[in-house]
């Protein structure tokens, strides 16, 4: 009798846990079997903090157009243009600093207005012409990588003294060291890019769980015609939400040039996709209604880690890389369904 009793908690537990909820407790227990599991079969490399902290430092960039990714699939949209912005942004932030001796913090506007910009046309095309976000998006994304060719064809290392002066420094993690091999203590350290995106993620999350905004991107997701009658305003709704998912993929294009200190036509290849698959993974659904940044978080860091438990196994070449990601997302995708699917029955 007690373990029906049991059995039966266990179900209305289930039951009666939101859906993004569920999702996200579904990704943290992944990634932290994935760590746990490169930690057993890689050896002691991952074990180190800075590991962990140096991942984050590579990934700051994605994780925060992830972000603004996950704001616009949760209202039932889609942004493609976030990789082509940050290039955009990477590239004329170079030529800005590089070649005409700029300003850092005009720099960083400049990245700021180049983002609000992509993100005003695009939400204004997909939520008051109601023109679907994946052409429009598309289009986005095509001409911003034709202007960063034409603001330069070639890549170039940024030498301005303010600038790399601020790409180099390092916030040290307290407590979180190690002994190298010749026994000197090693501080953790991260990037300025990463207290960027901790910053963006919190804020995010709170106002996505507690204002009346954050509120209304679920509903419009969830059903936009029962959001209408509930009195929310759809297409402003879907407006700030682009508008938003444009100033982060801004904002993380010069956080993406803040790691890499360079601009190339080629920078950010791909990151609307890995915007996309972090998501997914992340417990956003392509459907919206459903997401949450945190699981955003977690869906960067476990698309991140099995890239390099990959890399770590001697399987360098890209197409390993691509093929175990697919797979992976594959797998959340089944699990998300099935787990959806039941959870639909028992209501």
């Amino acid at each position: 009798m007690a373990k029906m009793n049991k059995t039966a908690t266990g179900k209305n537990r289930l039951k009666n846990m939101s859906d993004t909820n569920l999702l996200l407790m579904i990704t943290v227990i992944v990634f932290f079997l994935m760590y746990i599991g490169a930690i057993v079969f890689q050896g002691g490399g991952f074990l180190k903090p800075q590991t962990f902290f140096n991942i984050l430092n590579a990934n700051a960039a994605l994780l925060i157009a992830s972000c603004g990714m996950s704001l616009v699939m949760i209202t039932g949209s889609i942004d493609i243009s976030v990789g082509g912005v940050a290039a955009l942004v990477s590239m004329c932030c170079a030529v800005y600093l590089d070649k005409m001796g700029g300003n850092v913090f005009v720099s960083l506007l400049i990245a700021v207005g180049i983002g609000l910009a992509f993100g005003l046309v695009q939400g204004y095309l997909v939520a008051y012409l109601d023109i679907q976000p994946f052409i429009v998006s598309l289009a986005g994304m095509f001409f911003a990588r034709g202007m960063t060719t034409i603001v330069h064809t070639n890549p170039f290392n940024v030498e301005n003294e303010a600038f790399v002066a601020l790409k180099d420094t390092r916030v040290v993690v307290p407590g979180m060291g190690t002994v190298n091999r010749i026994g000197k203590y090693v501080d953790a350290y991260v990037e300025i890019g990463v207290i960027v995106a901790v910053v963006i993620v919190i804020a995010l999350f709170f106002a996505l769980r507690y204002t009346k905004l954050g509120r209304s991107f679920y509903a419009v997701g969830g059903n936009g015609q029962s959001a209408l009658m509930l009195g929310i305003n759809v297409k402003k709704t879907r407006f700030i939400a682009h508008l938003l998912c444009g100033l982060l993929a801004g904002i993380g294009g010069y956080v993406y040039f803040l790691h890499v200190g360079s601009g190339a036509p080629s920078h950010a290849t791909g990151m609307e996709m890995n915007a996309i698959a972090s998501s997914i993974i992340g417990g956003t659904l392509l459907t919206g209604g459903v997401g949450n940044i945190i699981g955003t978080f977690f869906g960067v860091m476990s698309l991140s880690t099995i890239q390099n438990i990959v890399s770590s196994a001697g399987l360098d070449q890209a197409w390993w890389t691509g093929i175990t990601v697919a797979a992976m997302l594959c797998l959340f995708l089944v699990i998300q369904s099935v787990i959806m699917a039941r959870k639909s029955k028992s209501n």
